[in-house]
C-alpha cells in the first residue's frame, strides 16, 4: 500500500515538473505588438510645427501675423491707389470780337482777291466795249453774286465811268469799292440780338443742313458774347447724334458756359425749353439753342424744327433765328435758306468757310434772297475765328490794296 502511494506521489511531482518547463517555455516568446489605436475623430487635428516652432509649448498664446517674421525681411506696407482728382478745366478768355474781321483780313483776302483783281483788270483796259462789260458780268456771276445783283453793279459802274472819262487805277477802284458796297448793303443792322429790354435771358437759335458747321458755329459764338461781356447757356437740342452734345458741352465749358442735354435720341422740344427754363433760373444773359442738322428736302424734319421753335416761345419769343450756311455750297445754300426761311422765321446768316472760297458773292446773293443781312462769318478752324461781318472789311479784302 505504501508502494503505490509512494508511486502517486511521483508521478505528481514528474507532472507538476513538467507543467513548469511548458509554462516558463511559453514565457519567454515575445508577443505580437498591439493593434494600432483608431484616431479620434472628435480630437481636433494637432498644428503642424517646423523648426524651433515645434518647441514652443501648445499652451502658449497664439501670435498675431503683425509679431511673425516673414521670410525676406519685415512685410511690405501696400499703399492704397490714390483717387483720381478731376479739375475743372481751365476757362479760356476769348479773343475780342471788336476788329476781329480786320484782324482775319488776311485769311478773307487770300480767297477772295481773285474776285477784286479781275474785275479791276477788265476795268483797267483802255477801250470798255460791251464784250469787256459781258466779262465783267460773268467774273461776278461765278462768284455767286446772283444775276439781278450783278446786273445793277455793271449797270452803276457802267454810268459812272462813261461821266468819269479818263481813269486811274485809284478811282477804277474806288468805284468798284462803292458799288460793291451798295450790293452788300451799309445801312443794314447786323447786330446779334441778345440783350431785349423787358426780360433776360436773350433766346437764339441755330438751324442749319448738316456739315455747315452749325455745332462749331454755336460754340464759337458762345465765345463771341462771352468775350463781350455776357453770360451763356448752352442746350444741345440735337439729340440725334450722340457726339453733338459731348462736342457742345466741350465748348461751353472752355469758357465757363453751362450746357443743358437730354437723353440720346431724346424730344429735341423738350431740350430746348429745359435750357430756356434753366437760364432764367440761372439769370443768365443769353440762352443758345444748337438745333439738329436737317436735311431741308425731309418735310418730317423741318417741321419737327418747327415744333422746337414752338415749345421756346412758350417762354418767351425767339430774338434771333440764326441760320448757317455753308459759303462754299454756292447756288445750292440759297434753295436751303429758301426752305428753312418758311419754317422758320430767319432773322441772321451765318457763312462758314468763307476763307475757303472765292465765291464771296454768296454774301450779296443769300441777303437778297431772304431779307435778312449776314451778321457772322467763318475764316477758319480756330475757336476765334468766327468774327462778325463788317461790309467796309469786307469789300476792303476782295478789292484788295
Amino acid at each position: 500500500m505504501e508502494t503505490v502511494i509512494l508511486a502517486v506521489v511521483i508521478a505528481v511531482v514528474v507532472l507538476g515538473a513538467l507543467g513548469g518547463l511548458i509554462v516558463g517555455s511559453r514565457r519567454r516568446k515575445s508577443l505580437p505588438p498591439p493593434p494600432p489605436k483608431a484616431p479620434d475623430i472628435t480630437a481636433p487635428p494637432a498644428e503642424p510645427h517646423v523648426g524651433e516652432e515645434a518647441e514652443t509649448p501648445r499652451d502658449e498664446p497664439r501670435r498675431t501675423i503683425e509679431e511673425v517674421d516673414l521670410p525676406g525681411g519685415p512685410p511690405v506696407a501696400v499703399e492704397e491707389p490714390p483717387v483720381p482728382v478731376i479739375e475743372a478745366p481751365e476757362i479760356e478768355i476769348p479773343e475780342p470780337t471788336a476788329g476781329r474781321l480786320v484782324r482775319l483780313r488776311s485769311r478773307l483776302s487770300r480767297s477772295q482777291n481773285v474776285l477784286g483783281k479781275g474785275l479791276l483788270t477788265l476795268l483797267s483796259r483802255e477801250h470798255l466795249d460791251d464784250e469787256t462789260w459781258e466779262e465783267i458780268e460773268d467774273t461776278l456771276i461765278t462768284a455767286d453774286v446772283g444775276v439781278q445783283p450783278t446786273q445793277e453793279l455793271v449797270e452803276g459802274l457802267r454810268e459812272r465811268v462813261k461821266v468819269l472819262g479818263t481813269r486811274t487805277p485809284e478811282e477804277l477802284r474806288g468805284l468798284l469799292r462803292e458799288e460793291l458796297l451798295k450790293l452788300v448793303g451799309t445801312d443794314v443792322d447786323r447786330t446779334v440780338k441778345t440783350e431785349p429790354a423787358d426780360r433776360k435771358p436773350g433766346i437764339v437759335m441755330v438751324v442749319g443742313v448738316n456739315g455747315t458747321g452749325k455745332t462749331t458755329t454755336t460754340g464759337k459764338l458762345a465765345r463771341v458774347l462771352v468775350a463781350d461781356g455776357r453770360s451763356v447757356v448752352l442746350g444741345a437740342a440735337d439729340t440725334f447724334r450722340a457726339a453733338a452734345a459731348d462736342q457742345l458741352q466741350t465748348w461751353g465749358e472752355r469758357v465757363g458756359a453751362y450746357t443743358v442735354r437730354g437723353p440720346e435720341a431724346g424730344d429735341p422740344a423738350s431740350v430746348a425749353f429745359d435750357a430756356v427754363n434753366e437760364g432764367k433760373e440761372m439769370g443768365v444773359d443769353v440762352v443758345l439753342i444748337d438745333t439738329a442738322g436737317r436735311l431741308h428736302t425731309k418735310t418730317g424734319l423741318m417741321d419737327e424744327l418747327g415744333k422746337v421753335k414752338r415749345v421756346v416761345e412758350k417762354h418767351a419769343p425767339l430774338d434771333e433765328v440764326l441760320l448757317v450756311l455753308d459759303a462754299t455750297t454756292g447756288q445750292n445754300g440759297l434753295v436751303q435758306a429758301r426752305v428753312f426761311a418758311e419754317v422758320v422765321d430767319i432773322t441772321g446768316i451765318v457763312l462758314t468757310k468763307l476763307d475757303g472760297t472765292a465765291k464771296g458773292g454768296i454774301v450779296v446773293a443769300v441777303q437778297r434772297e431772304l431779307g435778312v443781312p449776314v451778321k457772322l462769318i467763318g475764316l477758319g478752324e480756330g475757336a476765334d475765328d468766327l468774327a462778325p461781318f463788317e461790309p467796309e472789311a469786307f469789300v476792303d479784302a476782295l478789292i484788295g490794296d
